[in-house]
């Protein structure tokens, strides 16, 4: 669901740059508040894990479509709204810049779309349904619903933005009736997939769940929701087989990933017949300028290497370079998000110590 910036005005791409602002800055300003040094490894592999699966376009039947994994709900459920929301930042920063995949002047809408109502809603999702009790099946509904919910929230607002940006010739109506039925379908899927990882982690390690373990400090019913038994592996142990995961799928099964339009690429040429739409000529040059500055950062772009063929050797060892070096940088940059305000937080209580 990345939007191109063909689909939107220079006044709503700055509009929407504002409002993820914000939320961002918020989160900072509560993921500082916490302490946040025991999440900070699960932050790095969970950042890498979502970047990889994003490669992975599943085939919705009977459609000619495909999806991918979001990510805001699973992390959400894994991070909590704050942190989760940083890590989704920081996925779609490196896919942006680095292998060119949603339009630049576009990130602040699919910041939003994303991983706004992903984190936020998600997160308030899965506390209405963990209910101070998490048990397998209620990861399950929580999973599907938060997933089929925050995806059809960000594919209307991907129709919104459009028709406020007035730059291309897609009609409300048609869009709206286009987008909200399939992006249903790949809801469900995303959520059975975040279903099962969240199983999983439920399994291996209870405690990384949201508001279970790690919040303890923090959460005043944690007592209340710790899960009695514990997980089969350790903490280091989950975190590897995660972090394997997001090397396998990344470099590995996105060799696979289904060839069909994502839904938004899909939705677009069910109504204009192509999924390349071009901007009138008063956002053009916006367009233009955040192309070319794309170009000069994407060393990877479209996931493989430049000037290649489609269907060569090096293009499927690009799209391989391509999942493992993303997953690693995206590890990096979420795990030093929190490392930063990790610091930060240390100084400022330094300080009123000292006072």
């Amino acid at each position: 669901m990345h939007m191109a910036d063909a689909l939107v005005s220079p006044v709503v791409a700055g509009t929407m740059y504002g409002l993820s602002a914000l939320a961002a800055g918020w989160s900072i300003k509560k993921v500082h508040d916490e302490d946040f040094s025991k999440k900070i490894p699960l932050m790095g592999v969970m950042g890498a894990f979502v970047f990889a699966t994003q490669m992975i376009n599943f085939t919705i039947p009977g459609t000619g479509s495909s999806g991918h994994l979001c990510g805001g709900m699973l992390l959400s459920a894994l991070l909590g709204p704050y942190a989760g929301f940083l890590t989704m930042i920081g996925v779609l920063l490196i896919q942006c810049l680095f292998f060119a995949d949603g339009g630049l002047l576009a990130l602040g809408c699919n910041i939003w779309n994303m991983s706004f109502y992903g984190c936020f809603i998600g997160s308030l999702l899965w506390k209405l349904i963990m209910n101070k009790n998490c048990k397998q099946w209620k990861i399950i509904l929580a999973s599907i619903a938060g997933c089929v919910i925050t995806l059809q929230l960000g594919a209307f607002s991907v129709t919104l933005e459009t028709l406020a940006s007035g730059i291309t010739d897609l009609p409300f109506g048609i869009f709206v009736g286009t987008m909200l039925p399939i992006h249903l379908a790949i809801g469900f899927v995303e959520g059975l997939i975040t279903a099962a990882v969240l199983c999983f982690v439920f399994a291996a390690r209870p405690e990384f769940l949201w508001g279970i373990g790690l919040d303890n400090a923090d959460n005043e019913a944690a007592s209340e929701s710790a899960p009695a038994k514990k997980g089969f592996l350790s903490a280091r142990n989950t975190l590897i087989v995660l972090a394997c995961l997001a090397l396998v799928i990344g470099g590995g099964l996105s060799l696979v990933a289904s060839s069909n339009p994502d839904g938004l690429e899909w939705s677009m040429e069910k109504i204009a017949g192509t999924a390349e739409l071009e901007p009138t000529e008063k956002a053009l040059s916006a367009a233009e300028g955040a192309g070319k500055v794309q170009e000069a950062t994407s060393f990877l772009p479209d996931y493989t290497f430049k000037d290649v063929d489609e269907e060569s050797g090096a293009a499927i060892a690009g799209t391989t370079v391509s999942g493992i070096v993303g997953a690693l940088f995206v590890a990096i940059l979420c795990a030093g998000i929190a490392l930063i305000a990790r610091t930060c937080r240390k100084a400022i209580n330094k300080k009123k110590v000292n006072a």
